[in-house]
């Protein structure tokens, strides 16, 4: 298990992670800032310069699950990881990333008043020679604004009147108690290459449906694994009732196949997309999420889909739009229609 102390700089986390420690036995401090000092040793310096904050780097997010997975075949456990995360899609990567090792999260926010965390920012530049002062204020805004889905996910402690020690007590009392478990899906990682079925819903004015995972950074269509010895489209229509509420009556037509290469995260594989045509409002009212699973819905434009997917399924949707229009079935491979 781990125990991921969130909020902004100044809120007293690390303090209270060793204070932690005393209070959880067989507890251990997971820091993943030192992998961002190992990794900004290691990056060309071209690399580093362009960061802002080590959280940029996919590799840091990735190392974040990764380190913590193989210290946890170490050490009992908890861990307790002291580290501010702002960005949704970060908080999904990571936490997704460690719920397919089957290792739950427990995810405490300590908050504390705006007016204390500049005076502790103040404290620690003083004795710190300035260090950093002006970088960790420019980011209270941030934190402000990640207020809403932080609050919404994690078990909050304000932090603005406690010692660390009375900090640690409140939060060793939430994690006896299972407060701010985050239940995601426990999606085991791919082993081999794997066939996937998406289904694109429609509303009145040709907007098409995306999610949005708990467990993954980044939104996405209705769908799925196809499971040894389904059928796609009913895979496709498995999933739409699963994830919506929603029982397709016939199957989907084919849009596109797409050919996924192997990557860095994955072995790839076919990824199919289907037209479930048109769901009206009525029945799009009536949508409901798995909370472990999805968090959110909504129809997008074509363009607004583009801030919202990731490219590589950007471009499938829309090769799988130019199919609907065209009344046809694409092939593409790494997102290219081939064979046309």
């Amino acid at each position: 298990m781990i125990v991921w102390l969130n909020g902004a700089f100044g809120a007293g986390k690390t303090t209270a992670a060793y204070e932690l420690l005393d209070l959880l036995p067989g507890s251990t401090l997971y820091d993943p800032e030192l992998l961002g000092a190992g990794l900004r040793g290691m990056l060309p310096k071209e690399r580093t310069a362009q960061l802002d904050d080590v959280q940029e780097l996919p590799s840091w997010r990735r190392l974040a699950a990764d380190a913590a997975a193989a210290l946890l075949t170490e050490v009992p456990g908890p861990l307790v990881t002291p580290m501010t995360l702002l960005r949704q899609e970060y908080r999904d990567e990571i936490f997704g990333a460690l719920a397919a090792r089957r290792i739950p999260v427990l995810h405490v926010l300590l908050h504390t008043a705006e007016p204390v965390l500049r005076d502790r920012i103040a404290q620690r530049a003083a004795a710190d020679a300035g260090a950093d002062r002006s970088w960790r204020l420019s980011r209270l805004p941030d934190y402000a604004a990640a207020l809403p889905w932080i609050t919404a996910d994690a078990h909050t402690v304000d932090t603005t009147g406690l010692t660390p020690r009375q900090t640690a007590e409140r939060i060793r009392d939430a994690v006896h108690g299972g407060a701010g478990a985050c239940p995601i899906v426990q999606t085991p990682e791919p082993s081999a290459e794997t066939l996937a079925a998406g289904v694109l819903l429609f509303d009145e004015d040709d907007r098409v449906l995306l999610v949005d995972p708990t467990y993954k950074a980044g939104w996405e269509f209705p769908g799925g694994v196809v499971e040894p010895g389904e059928p796609p489209a009913r895979a496709g229509m498995r999933e739409v009732a699963e994830e919506l509420g929603i029982e397709l009556a016939t199957a989907p037509r084919l849009l596109l196949v797409d050919w996924e290469p192997p990557g860095d995260r994955g072995f790839g594989g076919l990824r199919l997309l289907f037209d479930g045509g048109r769901l009206e409002a009525a029945r799009a009212a009536e949508l409901l999420l798995p909370a472990e699973e999805l968090r959110d819905w909504r129809f997008a434009s074509e363009a607004e889909a583009a801030g919202l997917l990731p490219p590589v399924r950007h471009r499938r949707l829309r090769w799988a739009l130019r199919a609907r229009e065209l009344g046809t079935t694409l092939n593409l491979e790494s997102g290219v229609p081939v064979g046309r």
